[in-house]
């Protein structure tokens, strides 16, 4: 009776040490085991993947790789457009400038011509040679002796009296156009006028 007593114990020992060895492995087989039942494998999963994607998130919160040339790509029209614009009237204001001291050169080149048979080439050729940076052909003259326009040698040398006007005025073509918008409508034109004493 004691022999079987204790071999009865010793069976549901056994017994119950492979059920709790079955549990146990079920228990571990949900926990890390793709495809098992259970909430823990499933929770640890989406607990990664959250970290894994926070991590990535991070990191491409801190890359400033491309942040330069997007910065590039936003600023470098406008800077184009500022340089271009400041070119342009640069440009303009230089050749307004050089007409001006160009039509001054002009009527004290008339103004002084009084009694030549030329006066209307030579005041011209003075005008030319004031502004060598003008395009010459593009360069339109009009000069009048006390209001009334003279156009070649004869008419203005029988004009040409002491103590009147001897009036040039100049004009030339300029480019205000900026990146395809023209800032001058209907067309830009430098103009520049002097007069002089007929000596």
């Amino acid at each position: 009776m004691l022999g079987s007593g204790s071999r009865a114990r010793g069976a549901a020992r056994n017994g119950g040490g492979c059920l709790g060895d079955r549990q146990s492995g079920a228990a571990v087989d949900s926990v890390t085991r793709p495809g098992a039942s259970g909430a823990s494998w499933v929770d640890g999963l989406s607990g990664e993947t959250r970290r894994v994607r926070w991590r990535r998130f991070v990191q491409i919160s801190r890359d400033t790789g491309g942040v330069s040339a997007i910065e590039f790509a936003i600023v470098a029209p406008v800077f184009v457009a500022l340089v271009t614009g400041m070119l342009k009237f640069g440009i303009a204001l230089s050749h307004y400038l050089i007409l001006t001291s160009a039509a001054a050169q002009g009527a004290m080149t008339l103004a002084l011509s009084r009694g030549t048979s030329t006066p209307y080439t030579t005041t011209t050729t003075a005008i030319t040679n004031a502004a060598p940076s003008l395009t010459s052909s593009s360069i339109t003259i009009t000069t009048r002796i006390n209001g009334t326009a003279c156009s070649d040698d004869s008419g203005c040398s029988t004009a040409l009296v002491a103590g009147q006007s001897a009036q040039v005025t100049l004009t030339y073509p300029c480019d205000l156009t900026v990146m395809g918008i023209n800032y001058k409508s209907g067309g830009c034109t430098l103009s520049a006028s002097t007069a002089q004493i007929v000596q």
